[in-house]
């Protein structure tokens, strides 16, 4: 493939990396991770909610990975609440498992930019073999694909395996219990996982480029080596 064409390739590479450097930042620091719908259990069961009076023992809430806020009903208002995870709620959460998700969200970052760097190296520069080159445009993206996934992962095993919701909402709670009635996944969950898919993208741009997968290099040196032995 001509060496223009490697460029062009190369450099819108380097450009979604540097997006996912951009939206992963961005995503860790908004409160847009899950939006839940809460019901009021204690109220409910006092006066014998059903139907269209359940409505008024809904509570709603959005949270991230840092803080949130939401609205508690209870049947005799709205009361709105503010949260922090840091650390008000680190007693009461799977405090190293969240923790993860931010570490593993920090090195997404670390590693998208990496990735970026090494793209614009390969294609402006003249990269080494070894990590400077082809083989480190894979390591690269493959570790950040990996961290991603992971992040994805521990959050989703947060929120559902833990009841993170939950915890939440009856988290200095004496007298009412609050049941999770419905949980989807925001706007910054997604934004990861298209961090996870642009990613796999930039592997297949690396292969579109011409640059064969290393393990699939190392067994054609192999099958040549023996080739050549048995001339011999």
């Amino acid at each position: 493939m001509p060496s223009r064409q490697k460029k062009i390739i190369f450099s819108i590479a380097g450009v979604l990396c540097f997006g996912c450097v951009l939206v992963v930042a961005a995503a860790m620091g908004t409160q847009f991770w899950v939006q839940a719908v809460v019901l009021c259990k204690t109220g409910a069961q006092i006066v014998n909610a059903s139907g269209a009076e359940l409505e008024k023992f809904i509570g709603r809430a959005n949270y991230g990975l840092f803080h949130g806020k939401g609205m508690k009903q209870c049947g005799l208002g709205d009361r709105p609440f503010y949260f922090s995870f840091f650390p008000d709620l680190m007693d009461v959460v799977p405090a190293s498992l969240h923790v993860s998700v931010i570490f593993f969200c920090a090195v997404l970052i670390v590693f998208s930019t990496v990735s970026c760097a090494f793209f614009f190296y390969n294609a402006f520069g003249s990269p080494y073999e070894t990590l400077h080159g082809p083989q480190g445009l894979y390591l690269w993206n493959m570790i950040s694909c990996f961290c991603a996934c992971l992040v994805l992962i521990l959050f989703s095993s947060e929120v559902k395996l833990h009841h993170l919701t939950e915890i939440i909402f009856n988290f200095n709670e004496g007298s009412f219990v609050y049941k999770t009635q419905g949980e989807r996944y925001d706007k910054s969950f997604w934004l990861i996982f298209l961090t996870f898919l642009t990613h796999g993208l930039n592997i297949l741009l690396i292969r579109l480029a011409g640059i064969q997968f290393p393990f699939q290099e190392a067994k054609e040196s192999d099958a040549s080596t023996g080739a050549a032995d048995i001339m011999y």
